[in-house]
């Protein structure tokens, strides 16, 4: 169960506790999952120019109180019980920033001499000073470590956004058969996902274009990264899928803004090759012996060295990318493992209970493919526990 005004109430103890701690007097913030974080609200997902154009605003002092929300959106119950809501702002025009320095100084009175986290300043704040006099912070130096480790409403969140998403994909799965085209399988998985729209408590929006790739079998065989490896994703043709393919499929899919993410590989027409079934299990052992170091006091590197001592001859997983990556507001977020940040990051960054791991290795083999699947977990007390229903990864025939 979620209770989204006890959700939004820690969400933003936890922000002031980052912000005292970081002596930040203020936050004035425009990116969508940071106002969220602050207030609850989340902001309408359309376009880049709508969303720069109508722009949420989140002002959020270090003391108590609720935070301010002015919003263009339509605001929801949630946000009453952490954010009282303020007419919305343009933050983006000229003659729109008057009343956004009047909101910023109503709530964190002359910002001069104050210590203001911020996560964008549009050019017409700038012209008009509206932040003058003030030092500045990074807001993600904030949010970043109050929002690595979830509350057990978040992390439900995340678990139901999980459980939808998988109960779209089995339709999708049952759609991509020889001859079916990309956008007819994404078509089928996206009407899934609308068909309970009409039901209290359904609030699940399609935040990642869904990805049904077929890949090549070598990795000269399609474009490839400047890594070496095969590029994922690539495009917007709309391929037909062929008997024997095997496709990568990806998606990310919101619940009250907390992100799904859903991996796994198809075989259109026909059951799995020995060779193809191989690429699955040692997937699998990956993932097993992954696992078996997740817990609190474990680094990011104990985790990587877990990994590859499965697969000592080659990094099981794509080297523009990483092993393992955190989930929340955002489909991809700290922690990360594996990443070009290098080993040394990886051996210095403990898992702490509540913090979310998506594990996406890769195995691959030339003149077969590579298989690619995904699984969420939250790192608990002792160990971990899934998120969502999980088993998805088994290589089905579709």
């Amino acid at each position: 169960m979620v209770d989204l005004g006890r959700m939004g109430v820690e969400r933003l103890v936890r922000l002031r506790e980052q912000m005292r701690s970081q002596g930040v007097d203020g936050a004035v913030l425009m990116h969508g999952p940071h106002v969220t974080y602050a207030t609850g609200h989340v902001p309408e997902a359309v376009d880049s120019s709508h969303a720069n154009h109508r722009r949420a605003v989140a002002i959020v002092g270090a003391t108590d109180g609720p935070a301010r929300l002015h919003a263009h959106d339509p605001v929801s119950d949630a946000v009453s019980a952490c954010a009282e809501a303020g007419g919305p702002l343009w933050p983006e025009l000229d003659d729109g920033v008057a009343m956004v320095g009047a909101a910023i100084a109503e709530i964190l009175g002359d910002v001069t001499g104050c210590r203001v986290a911020v996560d964008g300043v549009t050019g017409a704040m700038a012209r008009a000073g509206v932040l003058d006099g003030a030092e500045l912070v990074d807001a993600s130096r904030v949010l970043g470590p109050a929002r690595v480790v979830k509350t057990d409403d978040e992390l439900a969140c995340i678990d139901q956004s999980q459980r939808r998403t998988e109960r779209a994909m089995a339709e999708a799965r049952a759609a991509c058969v020889p001859g079916a085209t990309r956008s007819e399988v994404a078509g089928v998985f996206l009407a899934a996902l609308r068909e309970d729209d009409s039901k209290p408590g359904s609030d699940h929006r399609n935040e990642i274009d869904p990805i049904f790739q077929p890949m090549p079998s070598r990795r000269d065989g399609g474009p490839r990264t400047s890594t070496g490896h095969v590029a994922f994703p690539t495009g917007v043709d709309n391929p037909v899928f062929a008997e024997g393919d095997l496709v990568w499929v990806d998606a990310g899919v919101a619940w009250h803004g907390y992100m799904s993410d859903f991996g796994c590989t198809w075989v259109p027409g026909r059951t799995p090759t020995a060779a193809e079934q191989s690429l699955f299990d040692r997937w699998m052992a990956v993932l097993e012996a992954s696992l078996t170091v997740v817990r609190p006091g474990a680094t990011l590197g104990d985790v990587g060295r877990a990994a590859r001592a499965v697969e000592p001859e080659e990094t099981p997983w794509l080297p523009q990318f990483y092993l393992a990556h955190g989930t929340g507001l955002e489909s991809a977020e700290m922690p990360m493992i594996g990443t070009d940040l290098g080993q040394a990051f990886d051996d210095g960054y403990e898992l702490v209970a509540g913090m979310v791991l998506v594990f996406e290795p890769v195995i691959w083999a030339e003149g077969v493919g590579g298989y690619r699947a995904e699984e969420v977990v939250a790192v608990t007390d002792d160990g971990w526990r899934r998120l969502g229903h999980g088993h998805h990864y088994e290589p089905f025939r579709t």
